[in-house]
């Protein structure tokens, strides 16, 4: 990345873990800037990431109101024009709002908020994460409504890549599927990250922001997310 270009990091009425994105960019020398929710102007951004918070209330649903937010022209537009956009959480939420990756988020399965580390086996790669496939990385998960849900028809194209990619899923600790009727949140065949087809949208509900810095967690897997699109990024501007 070039030493003008810039991470825009969307900030929303509700959101609360933009600082959090902003300290993981700190901790890796990567230049960041805040995008007002109501901003136009996305100069010098190369890359943007959509934070988790609960982006105005989550009232409606979650994402619902945010994704008509006048900086989501804009996103929508550098989405298209095959630009990175990563969505945390309410971010990944704000991302199937705004029909940039297929699917929805519901209720946790239980109905209650889980905050927890998970274990998370890398099962595709975009221009947020890179690493080999059946690597198992470990990130922490704060939501309410973060099962992930879509029809049969979307699964398949997920799995199949026509749809888009599934990314990360929940997992045991040796990188198996969950045992026969397990479940962290509900979500459908544990899907809990996923991209777009070109691979530049990528949205998950674990948080890669919450493990970056050493001294504040118990993983540092999150940084990879950052380095990697730093690559994608570089790639991009030869």
């Amino acid at each position: 990345m070039s030493a003008a270009a810039k991470i825009g990091i969307v900030v929303f009425p509700g959101s609360n873990c933009e600082q959090d994105a902003a300290h993981s960019c700190q901790q890796l020398g990567i230049p960041f800037r805040y995008l007002w929710h109501g901003e136009r102007d996305l100069a010098g951004c190369e890359a943007l990431i959509l934070p988790g918070g609960f982006s105005y209330g989550d009232y409606l649903r979650c994402g619902a109101v945010a994704r008509f937010s006048p900086v989501m022209e804009e996103v929508v537009r550098f989405a298209q024009a095959g630009r990175p956009v990563l969505g945390i959480c309410n971010g990944f939420q704000i991302l199937t709002e705004a029909h940039l990756l297929p699917g929805a988020l519901i209720r946790n399965a239980g109905l209650k908020f889980i905050c927890k580390s998970t274990a998370l086996r890398v099962d595709g790669s975009c221009d947020w994460l890179d690493e080999p496939h059946g690597t198992v990385i470990h990130l922490p998960i704060k939501h309410g409504e973060g099962n992930y849900f879509c029809d049969a028809a979307t699964l398949e194209g997920l799995r199949d890549g026509t749809a888009g990619r599934v990314i990360l899923r929940f997992c045991a600790e040796d990188g198996s599927d969950l045992p026969h009727g397990a479940t962290v949140n509900g979500s459908v065949d544990g899907i809990t990250g996923i991209s777009n087809a070109a691979g530049n949208v990528f949205g998950l509900m674990p948080h890669p922001d919450n493990a970056v810095d050493p001294l504040t967690s118990y993983s540092t897997d999150g940084r990879a997310f950052f380095t990697t699109v730093l690559t994608a990024v570089a790639k991009e501007m030869r």
